[in-house]
Protein backbone atom coordinates (compact mmCIF):
# COMPACT_ATOMS: atom_id res chain seq x y z
CA UNK A 1 0.00 0.00 0.00
CA UNK A 2 1.18 3.41 -0.79
CA UNK A 3 -0.82 5.57 1.74
CA UNK A 4 -1.83 5.61 4.81
CA UNK A 5 -5.44 6.74 4.59
CA UNK A 6 -7.26 8.92 7.27
CA UNK A 7 -6.32 8.90 11.04
CA UNK A 8 -3.38 6.07 10.48
CA UNK A 9 -0.57 8.84 12.10
CA UNK A 10 -2.94 8.35 15.49
CA UNK A 11 -1.96 5.19 16.81
CA UNK A 12 -6.19 4.47 18.12
CA UNK A 13 -7.47 6.14 15.05
CA UNK A 14 -8.67 3.70 13.22
CA UNK A 15 -10.75 2.30 15.83
CA UNK A 16 -13.37 4.64 15.36
CA UNK A 17 -16.87 4.48 14.11
CA UNK A 18 -16.81 1.52 11.42
CA UNK A 19 -18.42 2.41 8.21
CA UNK A 20 -19.70 -1.31 7.20
CA UNK A 21 -23.12 -0.82 9.00
CA UNK A 22 -23.67 2.73 7.76
CA UNK A 23 -27.01 2.88 5.22
CA UNK A 24 -24.33 3.77 2.89
CA UNK A 25 -22.43 1.09 2.99
CA UNK A 26 -24.96 -1.08 3.46
CA UNK A 27 -26.17 -0.44 0.15
CA UNK A 28 -23.27 -1.56 -1.20
CA UNK A 29 -23.22 -4.54 0.95
CA UNK A 30 -24.16 -7.21 -1.82
CA UNK A 31 -23.58 -5.73 -5.66
CA UNK A 32 -23.81 -7.61 -8.83
CA UNK A 33 -21.78 -6.56 -12.12
CA UNK A 34 -21.19 -7.91 -15.40
CA UNK A 35 -18.40 -7.13 -17.66
CA UNK A 36 -18.58 -8.42 -21.54
CA UNK A 37 -15.04 -7.70 -22.68
CA UNK A 38 -13.75 -8.85 -25.90
CA UNK A 39 -12.57 -11.91 -24.60
CA UNK A 40 -14.53 -12.97 -21.53
CA UNK A 41 -17.82 -11.85 -20.33
CA UNK A 42 -17.88 -12.36 -16.53
CA UNK A 43 -19.94 -11.79 -13.51
CA UNK A 44 -18.80 -10.64 -10.23
CA UNK A 45 -21.04 -10.31 -6.74
CA UNK A 46 -19.29 -8.62 -4.16
CA UNK A 47 -20.22 -9.24 -0.43
CA UNK A 48 -19.34 -8.10 2.80
CA UNK A 49 -17.55 -4.90 3.90
CA UNK A 50 -18.40 -2.50 1.05
CA UNK A 51 -14.18 -0.84 1.41
CA UNK A 52 -12.36 -4.15 1.09
CA UNK A 53 -15.66 -6.31 -0.93
CA UNK A 54 -15.39 -10.14 -0.92
CA UNK A 55 -16.50 -12.37 -4.03
CA UNK A 56 -19.32 -13.50 -2.97
CA UNK A 57 -19.15 -15.39 -6.77
CA UNK A 58 -17.47 -15.24 -9.50
CA UNK A 59 -18.08 -16.90 -13.12
CA UNK A 60 -16.40 -16.14 -16.30
CA UNK A 61 -16.69 -17.57 -19.76
CA UNK A 62 -14.32 -17.37 -22.31
CA UNK A 63 -16.39 -16.02 -25.66
CA UNK A 64 -14.06 -14.71 -28.00
CA UNK A 65 -16.47 -11.71 -28.84
CA UNK A 66 -13.22 -9.41 -30.57
CA UNK A 67 -12.27 -12.93 -32.79
CA UNK A 68 -12.33 -11.93 -36.29
CA UNK A 69 -13.44 -8.43 -35.92
CA UNK A 70 -10.35 -7.22 -37.95
CA UNK A 71 -11.70 -8.60 -40.87
CA UNK A 72 -15.31 -8.69 -40.49
CA UNK A 73 -15.87 -6.02 -38.61
CA UNK A 74 -18.47 -7.86 -36.97
CA UNK A 75 -18.42 -9.76 -33.43
CA UNK A 76 -17.77 -13.61 -33.69
CA UNK A 77 -20.37 -15.61 -34.44
CA UNK A 78 -19.96 -18.56 -32.06
CA UNK A 79 -19.10 -16.31 -29.12
CA UNK A 80 -21.80 -14.19 -29.76
CA UNK A 81 -24.30 -16.67 -29.57
CA UNK A 82 -22.27 -17.82 -26.10
CA UNK A 83 -22.18 -14.10 -24.63
CA UNK A 84 -26.00 -14.39 -24.75
CA UNK A 85 -26.30 -18.26 -22.94
CA UNK A 86 -23.75 -16.82 -20.08
CA UNK A 87 -25.86 -13.70 -19.75
CA UNK A 88 -29.05 -15.49 -19.78
CA UNK A 89 -27.31 -17.36 -16.62
CA UNK A 90 -26.07 -14.66 -15.23
CA UNK A 91 -29.45 -12.60 -15.16
CA UNK A 92 -30.89 -16.30 -13.53
CA UNK A 93 -28.71 -16.41 -10.63
CA UNK A 94 -28.89 -12.69 -9.72
CA UNK A 95 -33.08 -13.49 -9.34
CA UNK A 96 -31.68 -16.62 -7.36
CA UNK A 97 -29.98 -14.12 -5.27
CA UNK A 98 -32.26 -11.56 -4.84
CA UNK A 99 -29.71 -8.71 -6.39
CA UNK A 100 -30.30 -5.35 -6.69
CA UNK A 101 -30.27 -3.95 -10.62
CA UNK A 102 -27.35 -5.71 -11.85
CA UNK A 103 -24.42 -2.94 -13.98
CA UNK A 104 -23.53 -4.09 -17.26
CA UNK A 105 -20.96 -2.55 -19.21
CA UNK A 106 -19.08 -3.86 -22.68
CA UNK A 107 -15.66 -2.25 -23.86
CA UNK A 108 -13.99 -2.37 -27.36
CA UNK A 109 -15.64 -5.41 -29.18
CA UNK A 110 -19.49 -4.26 -28.58
CA UNK A 111 -18.32 -0.81 -28.53
CA UNK A 112 -16.26 -1.42 -32.23
CA UNK A 113 -18.49 -3.81 -33.95
CA UNK A 114 -21.09 -3.35 -36.82
CA UNK A 115 -23.50 -5.37 -34.66
CA UNK A 116 -22.76 -4.34 -31.44
CA UNK A 117 -26.14 -2.40 -31.52
CA UNK A 118 -28.10 -5.55 -32.56
CA UNK A 119 -26.32 -7.43 -29.98
CA UNK A 120 -27.02 -5.48 -26.81
CA UNK A 121 -30.70 -5.30 -28.51
CA UNK A 122 -31.00 -9.18 -28.81
CA UNK A 123 -29.85 -9.25 -24.91
CA UNK A 124 -32.51 -6.21 -23.81
CA UNK A 125 -35.22 -8.43 -25.17
CA UNK A 126 -34.01 -12.18 -23.87
CA UNK A 127 -32.53 -11.17 -21.01
CA UNK A 128 -34.03 -7.50 -19.68
CA UNK A 129 -30.49 -6.84 -18.86
CA UNK A 130 -29.26 -3.35 -20.24
CA UNK A 131 -25.50 -3.27 -21.24
CA UNK A 132 -23.61 0.30 -20.53
CA UNK A 133 -21.07 0.85 -23.51
CA UNK A 134 -18.14 2.54 -22.52
CA UNK A 135 -15.85 4.39 -24.20
CA UNK A 136 -12.15 3.63 -24.03
CA UNK A 137 -11.09 6.40 -21.84
CA UNK A 138 -14.10 5.93 -19.53
CA UNK A 139 -12.88 2.10 -19.59
CA UNK A 140 -9.17 3.46 -18.55
CA UNK A 141 -11.10 5.64 -15.48
CA UNK A 142 -12.53 2.67 -14.41
CA UNK A 143 -9.75 0.71 -14.03
CA UNK A 144 -7.46 3.30 -12.75
CA UNK A 145 -11.02 3.56 -10.01
CA UNK A 146 -10.39 -0.28 -9.29
CA UNK A 147 -6.97 0.01 -8.51
CA UNK A 148 -7.53 2.26 -6.34
CA UNK A 149 -9.74 0.67 -4.24
CA UNK A 150 -6.99 -1.55 -3.93
CA UNK A 151 -4.34 0.79 -3.19
CA UNK A 152 -5.51 3.80 -1.19
CA UNK A 153 -3.20 6.73 -1.77
CA UNK A 154 -1.31 5.00 -4.64
CA UNK A 155 0.32 6.53 -8.07
CA UNK A 156 1.72 5.66 -11.28
CA UNK A 157 0.31 4.26 -14.30
CA UNK A 158 -2.51 1.87 -14.62
CA UNK A 159 -2.29 -0.10 -17.86
CA UNK A 160 -5.41 -2.49 -18.02
CA UNK A 161 -5.40 -4.74 -21.20
CA UNK A 162 -8.55 -6.36 -22.85
CA UNK A 163 -9.03 -9.06 -25.80
CA UNK A 164 -9.27 -5.78 -28.44
CA UNK A 165 -7.64 -2.68 -26.65
CA UNK A 166 -5.42 -1.24 -24.30
CA UNK A 167 -5.74 1.28 -21.93
CA UNK A 168 -3.75 3.72 -19.88
CA UNK A 169 -4.41 6.06 -16.88
CA UNK A 170 -2.29 8.13 -14.17
CA UNK A 171 -3.88 8.08 -10.79
CA UNK A 172 -2.05 10.46 -8.20
CA UNK A 173 -3.72 11.53 -5.18
CA UNK A 174 -6.78 9.79 -5.44
CA UNK A 175 -7.75 10.80 -8.53
CA UNK A 176 -7.67 9.77 -11.84
CA UNK A 177 -5.85 11.76 -14.66
CA UNK A 178 -4.61 11.49 -18.04
CA UNK A 179 -5.90 8.35 -20.11
CA UNK A 180 -5.98 6.98 -23.30
CA UNK A 181 -6.81 3.83 -25.07
CA UNK A 182 -5.46 2.24 -28.10
CA UNK A 183 -5.54 -0.88 -30.31
CA UNK A 184 -2.94 -3.05 -28.30
CA UNK A 185 -5.44 -5.57 -27.61
CA UNK A 186 -3.79 -9.22 -28.38
CA UNK A 187 -7.02 -10.60 -30.45
CA UNK A 188 -6.25 -7.88 -32.83
CA UNK A 189 -2.36 -8.45 -32.93
CA UNK A 190 -3.10 -11.91 -33.71
CA UNK A 191 -4.87 -10.69 -37.03
CA UNK A 192 -2.32 -8.46 -38.16
CA UNK A 193 -0.47 -8.86 -41.26
CA UNK A 194 3.50 -8.75 -41.65
CA UNK A 195 4.54 -11.90 -38.82
CA UNK A 196 6.47 -11.08 -35.71
CA UNK A 197 8.24 -8.08 -37.56
CA UNK A 198 5.03 -5.88 -38.71
CA UNK A 199 3.68 -6.64 -35.15
CA UNK A 200 6.80 -5.39 -33.32
CA UNK A 201 6.99 -2.61 -36.09
CA UNK A 202 2.79 -2.03 -35.14
CA UNK A 203 3.45 -2.30 -31.43
CA UNK A 204 6.57 0.15 -31.09
CA UNK A 205 4.55 2.80 -33.40
CA UNK A 206 1.55 2.61 -31.32
CA UNK A 207 3.20 2.77 -27.49
CA UNK A 208 5.13 5.83 -29.05
CA UNK A 209 1.69 7.93 -29.67
CA UNK A 210 1.33 6.47 -25.94
CA UNK A 211 4.00 8.06 -24.63
CA UNK A 212 3.31 11.22 -26.10
CA UNK A 213 0.01 11.57 -24.66
CA UNK A 214 0.83 10.35 -21.47
CA UNK A 215 4.29 12.17 -20.98
CA UNK A 216 6.64 10.87 -18.72
CA UNK A 217 5.60 8.16 -15.88
CA UNK A 218 8.40 6.72 -13.90
CA UNK A 219 6.28 5.65 -10.93
CA UNK A 220 4.71 2.16 -10.41
CA UNK A 221 3.17 0.68 -13.11
CA UNK A 222 -0.11 -1.66 -12.05
CA UNK A 223 -1.26 -4.12 -14.55
CA UNK A 224 -4.79 -5.35 -14.88
CA UNK A 225 -6.47 -7.33 -17.17
CA UNK A 226 -6.11 -11.70 -17.69
CA UNK A 227 -3.11 -11.65 -19.88
CA UNK A 228 -1.05 -9.40 -17.37
CA UNK A 229 -2.04 -12.02 -14.81
CA UNK A 230 -1.15 -15.23 -17.39
CA UNK A 231 1.98 -13.27 -17.50
CA UNK A 232 2.14 -13.13 -13.92
CA UNK A 233 1.62 -16.69 -12.73
CA UNK A 234 4.11 -17.99 -15.29
CA UNK A 235 7.04 -15.25 -14.01
CA UNK A 236 5.93 -16.96 -10.49
CA UNK A 237 6.71 -20.27 -11.82
CA UNK A 238 9.76 -19.39 -14.21
CA UNK A 239 11.03 -18.23 -10.55
CA UNK A 240 9.59 -20.41 -8.24
CA UNK A 241 7.72 -18.23 -6.07
CA UNK A 242 6.21 -19.75 -3.09
CA UNK A 243 2.79 -17.58 -2.59
CA UNK A 244 0.54 -17.85 -5.60
CA UNK A 245 -1.47 -14.95 -4.90
CA UNK A 246 -1.42 -12.80 -7.46
CA UNK A 247 -2.92 -9.43 -6.78
CA UNK A 248 0.50 -7.16 -5.50
CA UNK A 249 2.80 -9.55 -7.04
CA UNK A 250 5.51 -7.70 -8.18
CA UNK A 251 7.57 -7.96 -10.97
CA UNK A 252 11.06 -6.34 -12.46
CA UNK A 253 11.98 -4.84 -15.92
CA UNK A 254 14.58 -7.43 -16.02
CA UNK A 255 12.24 -10.27 -14.86
CA UNK A 256 9.80 -9.22 -17.71
CA UNK A 257 12.58 -9.55 -20.29
CA UNK A 258 13.31 -12.91 -18.96
CA UNK A 259 10.08 -14.12 -18.55
CA UNK A 260 9.67 -13.05 -22.27
CA UNK A 261 12.12 -15.23 -23.42
CA UNK A 262 11.59 -18.16 -21.15
CA UNK A 263 7.76 -18.00 -22.46
CA UNK A 264 9.43 -18.14 -26.30
CA UNK A 265 11.28 -20.96 -25.20
CA UNK A 266 9.10 -23.16 -23.37
CA UNK A 267 6.59 -25.71 -24.80
CA UNK A 268 3.17 -24.03 -24.78
CA UNK A 269 0.85 -26.50 -23.71
CA UNK A 270 3.33 -27.77 -20.94
CA UNK A 271 3.75 -24.30 -19.40
CA UNK A 272 -0.11 -23.88 -19.61
CA UNK A 273 -0.65 -26.92 -17.29
CA UNK A 274 2.09 -26.16 -15.15
CA UNK A 275 0.91 -22.46 -14.20
CA UNK A 276 -3.00 -23.01 -14.47
CA UNK A 277 -3.56 -20.83 -17.26
CA UNK A 278 -6.81 -21.46 -19.70
CA UNK A 279 -6.06 -23.29 -23.63
CA UNK A 280 -7.92 -19.62 -24.67
CA UNK A 281 -5.74 -17.79 -22.65
CA UNK A 282 -2.15 -19.21 -23.61
CA UNK A 283 -3.09 -18.10 -26.96
CA UNK A 284 -2.77 -14.74 -26.15
CA UNK A 285 0.48 -14.58 -24.20
CA UNK A 286 2.45 -14.13 -26.97
CA UNK A 287 1.30 -11.45 -28.09
CA UNK A 288 0.58 -9.98 -24.75
CA UNK A 289 4.00 -10.24 -23.65
CA UNK A 290 5.54 -8.62 -26.73
CA UNK A 291 3.01 -5.77 -25.98
CA UNK A 292 4.83 -5.26 -22.15
CA UNK A 293 8.03 -5.60 -22.92
CA UNK A 294 7.70 -2.58 -25.34
CA UNK A 295 5.72 -1.15 -22.51
CA UNK A 296 8.29 -1.31 -19.84
CA UNK A 297 11.04 0.09 -23.08
CA UNK A 298 9.00 2.88 -23.28
CA UNK A 299 7.88 4.05 -19.63
CA UNK A 300 10.81 2.73 -18.03
CA UNK A 301 8.56 2.18 -14.54
CA UNK A 302 10.08 2.17 -10.98
CA UNK A 303 8.55 -0.98 -10.43
CA UNK A 304 5.79 -3.74 -11.76
CA UNK A 305 2.55 -4.70 -9.56
CA UNK A 306 -0.51 -7.21 -10.68
CA UNK A 307 -3.94 -5.78 -9.67
CA UNK A 308 -6.46 -8.42 -9.72
CA UNK A 309 -9.02 -5.27 -9.42
CA UNK A 310 -10.02 -3.52 -12.52
CA UNK A 311 -13.05 -2.69 -14.13
CA UNK A 312 -15.76 -4.59 -12.14
CA UNK A 313 -14.30 -3.43 -9.02
CA UNK A 314 -13.88 0.51 -10.11
CA UNK A 315 -17.29 0.38 -10.55
CA UNK A 316 -18.23 -0.39 -7.22
CA UNK A 317 -15.59 2.54 -6.10
CA UNK A 318 -17.68 4.59 -8.36
CA UNK A 319 -20.61 3.92 -6.20
CA UNK A 320 -19.22 4.55 -3.20
CA UNK A 321 -19.00 8.11 -1.13
CA UNK A 322 -15.71 9.68 -1.02
CA UNK A 323 -16.12 8.97 3.21
CA UNK A 324 -15.78 5.46 2.40
CA UNK A 325 -13.58 5.59 -0.26
CA UNK A 326 -10.94 7.23 2.56
CA UNK A 327 -10.92 4.62 4.51
CA UNK A 328 -8.54 1.59 4.77
CA UNK A 329 -9.73 -1.27 2.99
CA UNK A 330 -7.66 -3.65 5.28
CA UNK A 331 -9.05 -2.32 8.90
CA UNK A 332 -12.41 -1.99 7.46
CA UNK A 333 -12.33 -5.92 6.11
CA UNK A 334 -10.70 -6.44 9.59
CA UNK A 335 -13.47 -5.09 11.55
CA UNK A 336 -15.98 -6.55 9.63
CA UNK A 337 -14.31 -9.81 9.84
CA UNK A 338 -14.08 -9.10 13.57
CA UNK A 339 -17.70 -8.23 13.86
CA UNK A 340 -18.75 -11.33 12.32
CA UNK A 341 -16.84 -14.10 13.41
CA UNK A 342 -14.61 -13.13 16.57
CA UNK A 343 -16.46 -14.40 20.30
CA UNK A 344 -15.62 -11.05 21.60
CA UNK A 345 -16.34 -8.15 18.61
CA UNK A 346 -14.74 -5.01 19.52
CA UNK A 347 -12.15 -7.43 21.94
CA UNK A 348 -9.50 -6.36 19.10
CA UNK A 349 -9.28 -2.56 20.36
CA UNK A 350 -8.68 -4.00 23.88
CA UNK A 351 -5.70 -5.47 22.87
CA UNK A 352 -4.15 -3.55 20.25
CA UNK A 353 -3.75 -0.99 23.57
CA UNK A 354 -2.40 -3.72 25.52
CA UNK A 355 0.06 -5.45 22.71
CA UNK A 356 1.04 -1.09 21.37
CA UNK A 357 3.70 -0.69 23.99
CA UNK A 358 6.01 -3.48 22.53
CA UNK A 359 5.51 -1.41 18.95
CA UNK A 360 5.84 2.34 20.35
CA UNK A 361 8.80 3.29 17.84
CA UNK A 362 6.67 1.24 14.89
CA UNK A 363 5.79 3.49 12.02
CA UNK A 364 2.25 3.94 10.44
CA UNK A 365 2.71 0.80 8.12
CA UNK A 366 3.81 -1.65 11.01
CA UNK A 367 1.23 0.01 13.11
CA UNK A 368 -1.30 -0.61 10.85
CA UNK A 369 -0.64 -4.73 11.09
CA UNK A 370 -0.20 -5.01 14.33
CA UNK A 371 -4.01 -3.31 14.27
CA UNK A 372 -5.08 -5.93 11.69
CA UNK A 373 -3.61 -8.56 14.02
CA UNK A 374 -5.53 -7.63 16.90
CA UNK A 375 -8.79 -7.50 14.87
CA UNK A 376 -8.20 -11.35 13.27
CA UNK A 377 -6.53 -12.83 16.29
CA UNK A 378 -10.13 -14.56 17.24
CA UNK A 379 -11.80 -15.30 14.05
CA UNK A 380 -10.53 -18.57 13.39
CA UNK A 381 -11.85 -20.23 16.72
CA UNK A 382 -14.24 -22.49 15.10
CA UNK A 383 -11.35 -24.15 13.52
CA UNK A 384 -10.14 -27.49 15.03
CA UNK A 385 -7.74 -26.56 17.87
CA UNK A 386 -4.87 -28.81 16.08
CA UNK A 387 -5.47 -26.64 13.19
CA UNK A 388 -6.20 -23.34 14.38
CA UNK A 389 -2.45 -21.98 13.93
CA UNK A 390 -2.17 -22.85 9.67
CA UNK A 391 -5.64 -21.95 9.93
CA UNK A 392 -5.08 -18.11 11.20
CA UNK A 393 -1.93 -18.69 8.69
CA UNK A 394 -3.62 -19.39 5.70
CA UNK A 395 -6.55 -16.98 6.29
CA UNK A 396 -4.44 -14.18 6.20
CA UNK A 397 -1.84 -15.06 3.55
CA UNK A 398 -4.14 -15.90 0.87
CA UNK A 399 -7.65 -14.02 2.21
CA UNK A 400 -8.76 -11.35 -0.73
CA UNK A 401 -7.54 -8.41 1.29
CA UNK A 402 -6.77 -5.17 -0.61
CA UNK A 403 -3.83 -3.08 0.53
CA UNK A 404 -1.30 -5.22 1.61
CA UNK A 405 2.15 -6.16 -0.18
CA UNK A 406 2.98 -9.87 0.04
CA UNK A 407 5.49 -9.42 3.06
CA UNK A 408 2.94 -7.80 4.51
CA UNK A 409 0.37 -10.61 4.07
CA UNK A 410 2.95 -13.24 5.03
CA UNK A 411 3.77 -11.10 8.38
CA UNK A 412 0.20 -11.30 9.27
CA UNK A 413 -0.18 -14.55 8.87
CA UNK A 414 2.73 -15.53 10.93
CA UNK A 415 1.93 -12.86 13.53
CA UNK A 416 -1.28 -14.94 13.55
CA UNK A 417 -0.15 -18.04 13.72
CA UNK A 418 1.93 -17.51 16.52
CA UNK A 419 -1.27 -16.49 18.30
CA UNK A 420 -2.04 -20.18 18.68
CA UNK A 421 1.38 -21.99 18.70
CA UNK A 422 4.94 -21.08 19.77
CA UNK A 423 6.75 -22.82 16.92
CA UNK A 424 6.74 -22.44 13.22
CA UNK A 425 8.45 -25.00 12.52
CA UNK A 426 7.05 -27.54 10.10
CA UNK A 427 4.09 -25.18 9.65
CA UNK A 428 3.65 -24.25 5.88
CA UNK A 429 5.33 -20.11 7.05
CA UNK A 430 8.86 -22.27 6.28
CA UNK A 431 8.24 -22.26 2.36
CA UNK A 432 7.16 -18.28 2.62
CA UNK A 433 10.44 -17.52 5.31
CA UNK A 434 12.31 -16.04 2.19
CA UNK A 435 9.73 -13.48 1.70
CA UNK A 436 10.28 -11.78 5.68
CA UNK A 437 13.59 -10.45 6.57
CA UNK A 438 15.11 -11.79 10.32
CA UNK A 439 13.96 -9.10 12.18
CA UNK A 440 10.32 -8.93 10.50
CA UNK A 441 10.14 -12.30 11.45
CA UNK A 442 11.10 -12.02 15.13
CA UNK A 443 8.79 -9.16 15.06
CA UNK A 444 5.77 -11.16 13.95
CA UNK A 445 6.94 -13.47 16.38
CA UNK A 446 6.62 -11.23 19.11
CA UNK A 447 3.21 -10.09 18.32
CA UNK A 448 1.93 -13.29 17.87
CA UNK A 449 3.15 -14.12 21.19
CA UNK A 450 1.70 -10.84 22.35
CA UNK A 451 -1.93 -11.73 21.15
CA UNK A 452 -1.82 -15.43 22.74
CA UNK A 453 -0.53 -13.95 26.34
CA UNK A 454 -3.14 -10.72 25.68
CA UNK A 455 -6.25 -12.61 25.19
CA UNK A 456 -6.03 -14.28 28.64
CA UNK A 457 -6.23 -11.37 30.48
CA UNK A 458 -8.99 -10.27 29.76
CA UNK A 459 -11.40 -12.95 28.10
CA UNK A 460 -14.38 -11.49 31.02
CA UNK A 461 -13.28 -8.26 30.82
CA UNK A 462 -12.79 -7.81 34.36
CA UNK A 463 -11.29 -4.60 35.20
CA UNK A 464 -8.69 -4.05 32.45
CA UNK A 465 -8.26 -0.53 33.46
CA UNK A 466 -4.31 -0.57 34.97
CA UNK A 467 -3.64 -3.62 33.28
CA UNK A 468 -0.75 -3.11 30.96
CA UNK A 469 2.38 -4.31 29.64
CA UNK A 470 6.08 -2.08 29.91
CA UNK A 471 8.52 -2.58 27.64
CA UNK A 472 11.96 -0.97 28.41
CA UNK A 473 14.12 -2.09 25.01
CA UNK A 474 17.49 -0.49 26.56
CA UNK A 475 17.20 -2.38 29.64
CA UNK A 476 15.59 -5.66 28.06
CA UNK A 477 13.01 -5.38 30.78
CA UNK A 478 9.52 -6.50 30.15
CA UNK A 479 6.75 -5.59 33.21
CA UNK A 480 3.32 -6.69 33.40
CA UNK A 481 1.16 -4.34 35.89
CA UNK A 482 -1.99 -6.29 36.93
CA UNK A 483 -4.91 -4.95 39.07
CA UNK A 484 -5.98 -6.43 42.09
CA UNK A 485 -9.24 -7.38 39.98
CA UNK A 486 -7.36 -8.95 37.20
CA UNK A 487 -4.72 -10.99 39.38
CA UNK A 488 -6.75 -14.30 39.30
CA UNK A 489 -6.76 -14.28 35.23
CA UNK A 490 -2.92 -14.32 36.02
CA UNK A 491 -2.70 -18.34 35.83
CA UNK A 492 0.14 -20.86 35.64
CA UNK A 493 -0.69 -21.23 31.47
CA UNK A 494 -1.19 -17.36 31.10
CA UNK A 495 2.28 -16.98 33.10
CA UNK A 496 3.81 -19.70 30.87
CA UNK A 497 2.51 -17.41 27.89
CA UNK A 498 4.13 -14.47 29.63
CA UNK A 499 7.38 -15.87 29.72
CA UNK A 500 7.67 -17.03 26.11
CA UNK A 501 6.84 -13.74 25.04
CA UNK A 502 9.97 -12.36 27.19
CA UNK A 503 11.87 -15.13 25.69
CA UNK A 504 11.46 -14.30 22.36
CA UNK A 505 12.15 -10.48 23.21
CA UNK A 506 15.69 -11.89 25.19
CA UNK A 507 13.46 -9.77 28.53
CA UNK A 508 13.88 -10.33 32.07
CA UNK A 509 10.12 -10.18 33.32
CA UNK A 510 8.90 -8.22 36.15
CA UNK A 511 4.89 -8.51 37.53
CA UNK A 512 3.64 -5.45 39.29
CA UNK A 513 0.45 -5.65 41.36
CA UNK A 514 -1.71 -2.18 41.98
CA UNK A 515 -4.93 -1.48 43.60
Amino acid sequence: MDGISDADHDPMGLFGRPLFNDPKARALSRVGVIDIGSNSVRLVVFDGAARSPAYFYNEKLMCALGAGMSETGRLNPQGRARALQALKRFQALAEGMNLPPLSVVATAAVREAEDGSEFREDVLRETGLRIWVIGGEEEARLSAQGVMLGWPGSYGLVCDIGGSSMELAEISEGRVGRRISSNLGPLKLRDLTGGQKGRDTHIKDVMAKLAEHMGPQRDRLFLVGGSWRAIARIDMHRRGYPLHVLHEYRMTKKAVTQTAKFIKSSNPEELRQACGVSSARMDLVPYAVDVLKRLVQTFKPKDIAISSYGIREGLLYEQMPQELRDRDPLIEACRFAEAKDARLPGFGKKLFRFVLPLFSASDPARLRLVKAACLLHDVSWRAHPDYRAETCFDNATRANLGGLKHSERVFLGLALLHRYKNKREGTRFEDLEGLLSEKQILDAEVLGKALRFGSMLWMSDASADGTALEWRPRKKLLRLKLTRASVPLYGEVAEARFQSLAASLEAQTEVLIGR
